[in-house]
């Protein structure tokens, strides 16, 4: 499934929903929980029902909850989640975070996964999916 995550990719400050200790202090994974959380209608990526199941799809590869957790997680939550791996994504990429960003370096890089791309149509996605 693909997100369509340009308004977020092109306003969201990153660091706000993905950062270490090291950067912001003991409280670094609450206060980015607690922003992505805020941010949820700011930043709606799962917004169908289609969206939602791909990302639980995704979500349960990682191992680090039964279907059961998964299946009861809210709309707030899965959205939350969502942010934060885009997030930590963007802030992964040498080559994204730069500015202007050089997408033939990103895309030419082995060494990234490429879960975030740039659509013909300009528009920038992020891929849920294996």
């Amino acid at each position: 499934m693909e997100l369509n995550i340009t308004r977020f990719f092109n306003e969201a400050t990153p660091r706000d929903y993905s950062a270490s200790v090291t950067e912001i202090g003991s409280n670094a994974g609450a206060d980015t929980w607690r922003a992505a959380c805020d941010d949820y209608t700011e930043y709606l990526l799962l917004d169908t029902d289609d969206k939602r199941d791909a990302m639980r799809d995704h979500i349960r590869g990682f191992g680090a909850w039964d279907a059961s957790e998964i299946a009861a997680m809210t709309n707030v939550a899965l959205n939350a989640l969502c942010i934060q791996m885009i997030s930590g994504d963007i802030r992964e990429s040498m080559h994204l975070e730069k500015t202007p960003i050089d997408w033939d370096a990103y895309e030419n890089d082995e060494n990234e996964r490429h879960s975030i791309f740039k659509g013909i149509d300009g528009e920038i996605y992020y891929y849920l999916g294996d």
